[in-house]
């Protein structure tokens, strides 16, 4: 009695990919210099005198306080409050006009909805 035989096909040889590894950009940041809190310029010398430049911003001066509150620029106060003015009014009127119509509304709805029912009962 022969025993079955079985052939195997002979192995072939698969490539493998060669994926790159990732990189990637770290991000660096140059270290600041900050000096001491208690440097004075050296003996012997004197400050350079600098112009003060006008940087166009107004300020405010607080009542019976010694601070100053810088004031943004006119054209930026108008628009800031015609926005807000706008908003609200806009707000004001849509809430008037959805109450008016829930009121003139709601007992409409109640009649079509009991009408709607008494059809269904029937």
């Amino acid at each position: 009695m022969e025993l079955p035989t079985i052939e195997i096909p002979p192995i072939e040889t698969i490539q493998t990919i060669s994926i790159p590894l990732p990189t990637a950009d770290v991000p660096f940041y140059r270290p600041m210099v900050v000096p001491p809190s208690d440097l004075r310029e050296p003996e012997g010398t004197e400050p350079i005198a600098t112009e003060e430049t006008d940087t166009g911003i107004r300020q405010l001066d607080i009542p019976f306080t010694d601070l100053q509150m810088p004031l943004p620029e006119t054209a930026i106060l108008i628009t800031a409050t015609s926005t807000a003015v706008v908003s609200v009014a806009a707000t004001l009127t849509a809430t008037a006009a959805f109450k008016w119509a829930v009121t003139a509304l709601k007992p409409i709805i109640k009649t079509t909805i009991k009408k709607i029912s008494g059809r269904q009962r029937q």
